[in-house]
């Protein structure tokens, strides 16, 4: 691993070794053999150190003890289930750790002298500088630094008590109580999971969203759910929170009206996170920034102006999600590597996925945009799953789905899910976005009988009915099978 102090020479600098990082190295060194990554932190991406990896370990730990609690409907009784938190705690930072080593070991088959640990800022557009002084000279560089977690005001001046994404899964056992601010994605999924570990949780929000919920009537419906499970206000008024040797104390407006001041274990900040850029220098680079300081660019070259610079992976705050900052690596750096032969990337049509339970999923476009871009132009179609045929069986019955599709064409626009498995379902409907399917032409796929994707045929057949290309839903339809 480089760490002398004499100037180095590259044509291509990436600084961040995370998953765009490490994409943007692979790809630039395609090109050309002079590639350096740069790393100023732990090696590990944030999927699987603080992320995507160890949340889905929580979260299959509490749907376990979930579905032991209610097996009574089934006619199956379980008795004495006790839930240990450290053995929770172990196995989800064991595993983490695992998925973390698999990250480790793809760094160190990295040549050392294409490696250098070190945090650099930019001294101008081509010239990078370690907090010890060494300059990197290159050609082309690649921001690929990631983010942070964001606090909210309110719990500035927090310490022992204060728990982020980046500290929650450190946890030598399970807290007795959480307050979770921001009922954001990882919130909400982190809050049920520790909600069904036998933890108390409250969750407050700021403006009402839910896990990035869109349509109205989908995030109503999300919310009565999972109030039903521990609770939740996505509009809360929280005047203080203060630490105290035990824990914290929040003074909120319950929903009942009345104010009150509750005592937490912990307090988790689950506001979202922010690009991690402040100790680039960037105004030493001459690049344009946006109102949250990070370089304006173009999202098919992932190129910054017409510089040399390219950004890719969450420092760009454009989708902080892992398939998305993989694709944003590949394209900043092959165009980096490539450089001046500027080319545009494959973009794949938007999915997120929410692993809640039910799970949320979005595809394609959302209805804050089909409502700026297609206005007038859009039908919907709904299902419920209350009475779905697969999904009752499985006591998995509560969901809504909406599609999305344009008058005229019969073009399938995009989706929004709270179901059951809607992960599954949401990569459907985003294969068929990528391909630009009609609606009627998803209709002739193959449905098995009995499944939960039963419910995404009803929901096409009222909007293949609504953009007036096909006939009415028919009620309790036998030619779907019963439930259907």
């Amino acid at each position: 691993m480089l760490n002398d102090m004499k100037p180095i020479h590259v044509n291509v600098a990436v600084i961040g070794a995370g998953t765009a990082g490490m994409g943007a190295y692979r790809a630039a060194r395609a090109h050309t053999d002079s590639v350096l990554l740069i790393e100023g932190d732990v090696y590990g991406t944030t999927c699987a150190r603080v992320g995507c990896m160890p949340s889905k370990l929580l979260i299959a730990a509490a749907e376990a003890a979930h579905q032991a609690r209610h097996t009574e409907a089934f006619g199956v009784q379980v008795k004495d289930i006790t839930i240990d938190g450290a053995a929770v705690m172990a196995r989800v930072q064991r595993e983490r750790n695992r998925f973390v080593g698999f990250v480790l070991e793809t760094v160190e088959a990295i040549p050392p002298c294409d490696r250098l640990k070190a945090k650099v800022s930019f001294q101008d557009a081509n010239t990078l500088v370690t907090e010890h002084g060494q300059l990197i000279h290159a050609q082309r560089v690649v921001i690929a630094t990631g983010s942070i977690p964001m606090l909210p005001p309110v719990l500035k001046g927090l310490s022992a008590h204060l728990l982020t994404n980046e500290s929650v899964f450190d946890l030598p056992t399970l807290p007795t109580s959480l307050a979770v601010f921001g009922p954001g994605i990882l919130g909400m999924e982190l809050a049920q999971a520790m909600s069904r570990l036998g933890v108390k949780v409250k969750v407050f929000g700021v403006g009402g969203g839910i896990a990035g919920i869109r349509d109205p009537a989908i995030r109503d419906y999300a919310n009565k759910v999972l109030n039903e499970e521990f609770y939740l206000d996505a509009s809360a008024q929280v005047k203080s929170v203060k630490e105290w040797a035990g824990g914290v104390e929040v003074h909120y407006l319950h929903r009942d009206g009345a104010w009150q001041t509750e005592p937490f274990e912990y307090v988790l900040a689950a506001a979202g996170r922010t690009p991690n850029l402040a100790g680039l220098v960037l105004e030493n680079t001459g690049l344009q920034l946006n109102e949250r300081g990070v370089p304006v660019f173009d999202r098919f070259t992932q190129q910054c102006g017409s510089s040399a610079i390219f950004i890719a992976g969450d420092a760009s705050n454009d989708i902080p999600l892992l398939h998305e900052a993989a694709d944003q690596g590949r394209i900043a750096g092959e165009n980096a590597g490539r450089y001046p032969d500027i080319q545009p990337g494959l973009r794949r049509t938007p999915l997120a996925v929410v692993f809640t339970d039910p799970q949320i999923a979005s595809v394609g476009f959302n209805l804050k945009q089909l409502n700026q871009q297609f206005k007038d132009r859009f039908a919907e179609g709904l299902v419920s799953f209350e009475d779905q045929g697969r999904s009752r069986v499985m006591l998995r019955n509560k969901g809504i789905l909406k599609v999305y599709g344009e008058h005229g064409s019969g073009l399938f626009l995009g989706a929004e899910m709270f179901g059951p498995a809607a992960e599954h379902t949401g990569h459907l409907l985003a294969w068929a976005a990528q391909q630009r399917m009609t609606v009627s032409g998803m209709l002739e796929m193959p449905f098995y009988h009995p499944v939960i994707e039963e419910g995404l045929r009803t929901a096409l057949r009222d909007l293949n009915h609504k953009l007036r290309i096909g006939p009415p839903v028919i009620e309790r339809c036998m030619d779907c099978g019963p439930g259907a």
